[in-house]
């Protein structure tokens, strides 16, 4: 298990240098910001609009900065909120309904591959499968959307409160076995919160289904039906409910609860988005621990993949060839390495193609990517297959949603494991047109 102290220092930028890594200083920040104002009087603007928040939104301004510190005929403006059909910026960066709201009906949007390829500019995406959802791809591998917010679950751990409870911080959880054995000496220790679970449908169905190279769909025809309620997933969740029955699993009401918890350090252990790392290592005030995913080691497919999913910066339509030019220098400029590992740092998120994976990997980084390089292990396992990929059937957050209700029958003890996955089912098929 990899392990990191609780505080990092404040980091301005970073340059891959050959053999090293350069860091500069906070006052060019200031210098960077004047020439900006300065270049932004007279140059044309190109909108960009997300919905990050804190120290996520802090790292995309100062992208945006650093771009608009080069370039002379457009600036990037950077702006929390959302959008309207009567007033689609440049750039968009979407998660969940947003995104399945932008996606429905008219095209809004044109392919990043188009922009980049009309821009004259280089791009080199990702390949992984595990690493890519299947809505930033079309029908010829092309990429739609660049991934710039993904994440996969990993195990994060309370490194004190193991050392408390008499476990050794380095102890191997590989199997859900070995996790619960961790679980009993924490409760017998006076836990109240041995383990929770961010994202109980996302970690319990979807990613465990895929670790252990099982589907949670068939192929019928041209479209999918939904199958995640198999003989894995029913042992899994049954498995968890009597962990709750046991108070070894406490599970809160929303994902940012769970994570509160963890961070305030009532919970000893949390399976949670990779990208949660930059967040506990800014607020918790203990030592985070953080590994792969355990598996069950009855079964012959694991550990297999894991699924990345999250945001994606989407270009508008109807804008002017000018304007898709800059475009395609930023998302050029975004696809450095250096600009990659900074926003890996600062963000938590995965790396965008395979230079930021390679830089995400070195050594000279030191413990602030360790997040990454779990991830990445987790999803790069195994060659993805047809079982262990991503389905539209539980990529939605709609689907998502019906699981985790009907998770939440299984966690107050109204059903048991197969009535509620069965149960999830059958909404899922009657909800979503084509699905059976």
């Amino acid at each position: 298990m990899r392990s990191v102290t609780g505080t990092i220092g404040k980091w301005a930028a970073v340059l891959l240098c050959g053999s090293g890594i350069l860091v500069a200083s906070a006052a060019s920040h200031a210098q960077t910001a004047a020439r900006t104002a300065t270049a932004a009087n007279s140059a044309k603007e190109i909108r960009l609009v997300h919905g990050f928040a804190g120290e996520r939104e802090e790292a995309l301004r100062q992208l945006a900065a650093r771009f608009n510190e080069q370039t002379k005929d457009y600036q990037l403006s950077v702006e929390a909120g959302s959008w309207s059909d009567e007033n689609v910026p440049h750039l968009l960066i979407l998660q969940d309904e947003d995104m399945e709201r932008f996606l429905t009906g008219k095209p809004r949007y044109k392919a990043v591959s188009a922009v980049m390829r009309e821009g004259g500019a280089p791009l080199q995406a990702l390949k992984a499968p595990a690493m890519m959802p299947r809505s930033l791809l079309d029908a010829k591998g092309q990429l739609l959307a660049l991934p710039v917010g993904l994440s996969t679950p990993v195990l994060y751990i309370n490194r004190a409160e193991f050392a408390r409870a008499g476990l050794d911080p380095n102890t191997s959880l590989k199997t859900w076995f070995d996790l619960q054995q961790a679980l009993g000496r924490l409760f017998d220790a006076g836990s109240t919160c041995p383990y929770t679970v961010s994202q109980p449908g996302r970690v319990m169905v979807e990613n465990t289904s895929a670790w252990h190279n099982e589907p949670v769909s068939a192929r019928e025809g041209k479209g999918e039906r939904p199958s995640f309620n198999g003989m894995l997933q029913v042992k899994h969740v049954a498995m968890m409910a009597s962990w709750h029955r046991a108070r070894y699993l406490r599970i809160f009401d929303g994902e940012s609860e769970a994570e509160q918890k963890f961070a305030s350090g009532e919970c000893a252990v949390i399976a949670a988005p990779s990208a949660s790392w930059t967040d506990f290592r800014r607020k918790a005030g203990f030592e985070v621990g953080i590994a792969s995913l355990p598996y069950h080691d009855d079964f012959s497919g694991a550990p297999q993949n894991t699924l990345a999913d999250g945001s994606a910066l989407w270009v508008a339509a109807g804008k002017k060839p000018a304007e898709y030019k800059a475009i395609a220098r930023f998302i050029a400029f975004w696809l450095q390495p250096e600009n990659q590992v900074a926003w890996q740092r600062e963000s938590g998120y995965l790396p965008l193609n395979r230079s930021g994976v390679f830089a995400a990997q070195s050594d000279t980084l030191g413990p602030d990517l360790e997040n990454v390089k779990v991830a990445v292990a987790q999803l790069n396992n195994k060659p993805v297959t047809l079982d262990s990929g991503a389905s539209s059937v539980l990529g939605r957050a709609r689907m998502l949603s019906i699981v985790d209700e009907e998770l939440r029958a299984v966690w107050a003890d109204r059903k048991p494991a197969k009535e509620a996955l069965d149960n999830a089912v059958t909404r899922v098929r009657a909800l979503v047109p084509g699905v059976r």
